[in-house]
């Protein structure tokens, strides 16, 4: 079996952690549920997408119990617990602390290691405390964020990482900070008994290449190992070892994009997209009036134009998050259902959690890096009209303006 699996927390991190592990020459797949040994067989390293970000600690436990059977069969040597590279959650909603838990008691880990930052997409951790680059390129405290800091459903209001996971019930981490990182080369003091909790920090590309080490270390000692953290994780898991075998994405016709996410990030690239039919959702198009949006974007695909279809920031559509993703999921199925298309792209977490999930797809590989944090991968749902489709899933806050207008042209 594959020495490494992670599971993803939403399906646009997901992505892009497949994204790095194949830029780095592993054999990698992404599943929407455990694959049989059969599926696989070959791979070094399998990816788990789900959706437990936007859910309860108590529906967390549960998915994860469910999880937890197939899991254990697969036998990871590592398993990493794939989060946001800015640890949104809280103790109500995509409690880290509740999951990790879980998978300590479910699978036995014989260390849990926390990676605190992923450098290459502007994340710092120093001294236990989180930063992060803002569009403006700005590097901000966390709880200063000027997005993380008013996210609209985990506003992060504490920096200091093992607080923020203490309120959700990891209160014991231990912390190597950056000085202790880089001061030996042997393991650092608090993680040389056999079993706890550590957060280390992560400020430079060094730190990480370090942090790789250390993880191969704990491995051969304390497997099954348990690490928490954003694609810093695969990056120090898997140094570069093959140029990346990206492929082009040309002539699939046309392409439909859905911006589930509200970010000013988000507006910004929707209003770049000018090649697109620009469609904004009204409320009664998640009711009564879907049948009318639906005809009229597949009439539109059906005459070769792309069509972008996206929330407008000053409506209240009157739901919570998770019913808006699967209106917005069953939307996007229905347009499909009437007019394939070649190519997908998501705008917003958990609204392509929910739309991966409402098309079937199997499971998905890695075509090309259309951003930092961003991957183009290719569906996979054999004897499906959707079979081989190109997906872009990307987080609100990340893309440069142009990324949808890019995927509506070849790459």
């Amino acid at each position: 079996m594959a020495r490494i699996v992670f599971l993803g927390d939403d399906f646009t991190g997901a992505s892009d952690t497949l994204a790095t592990f194949a830029e780095r020459g592993a054999a990698v797949r992404l599943f929407l549920d455990v694959p049989d040994p059969a599926e696989a067989d070959g791979l070094d390293v399998i990816g788990i997408a789900t959706d437990l970000r936007p859910l309860s600690p108590d529906i967390i436990v549960r998915r994860l119990e469910e999880l937890a059977p197939g899991l254990r069969r697969l036998s990871p040597r590592i398993l990493h617990y794939k989060i946001c590279s800015t640890f949104d959650s809280a103790r109500h909603v995509g409690s880290i602390g509740a999951a990790v838990l879980t998978l300590e008691r479910l699978l036995a880990t014989g260390r849990t290691v926390v990676v605190g930052g992923q450098p290459s997409l502007g994340r710092y951790c120093i001294f236990g405390t989180l930063f992060a680059r803002a569009a403006d390129g700005r590097v901000c405290r966390i709880d200063r964020h000027p997005v993380m800091s008013r996210h609209p459903t985990t506003p992060m209001g504490e920096a200091d990482i093992r607080a923020h996971l203490a309120l959700q019930g990891l209160d014991d981490l231990a912390l190597i900070d950056c000085l202790e990182l880089n001061r030996t080369e042997e393991l650092p003091p608090a993680m040389r008994n056999g079993a706890g909790r550590a957060l280390i920090d992560a400020l430079s590309p060094s730190d990480v290449d370090r942090i790789g080490r250390i993880l191969t270390t704990l491995e051969a000692a304390t497997a099954p190992l348990l690490v928490v953290g954003a694609s810093s994780v695969a990056e120090a898991l898997c140094p570069r070892l093959a140029q990346s075998r990206s492929r082009a994405v040309t002539g699939v016709g046309p392409r439909l994009a859905v911006a589930g996410s509200r970010s000013a990030v988000t507006a910004d690239q929707v209003e770049a997209a000018a090649s697109y039919v620009r469609l904004p959702i009204e409320p009664c198009d998640l009711d009564a009036g879907a049948d009318r949006l639906v005809r009229h974007c597949a009439d539109l695909l059906a005459t070769g134009r792309d069509v972008l279809i996206h929330l407008r920031r000053d409506h209240d559509y009157g739901m919570p998050p998770a019913s808006l993703s699967g209106r917005l999921a069953k939307l996007t199925a229905a347009i499909a259902g009437r007019c394939p298309v070649g190519a997908i792209a998501v705008a917003g977490g958990d609204t392509a959690s929910a739309v991966v999930k409402r098309l079937g797809f199997r499971s998905l590989s890695f075509v090309r890096r259309a951003a930092p944090g961003v991957a183009v991968c290719s569906g996979h749902m054999p004897g499906h009209a959707l079979e081989g489709a190109f997906l872009l899933l990307k987080g609100g806050q990340v893309g440069d303006r142009d990324i949808l207008e890019r995927f509506g042209r070849p790459f």
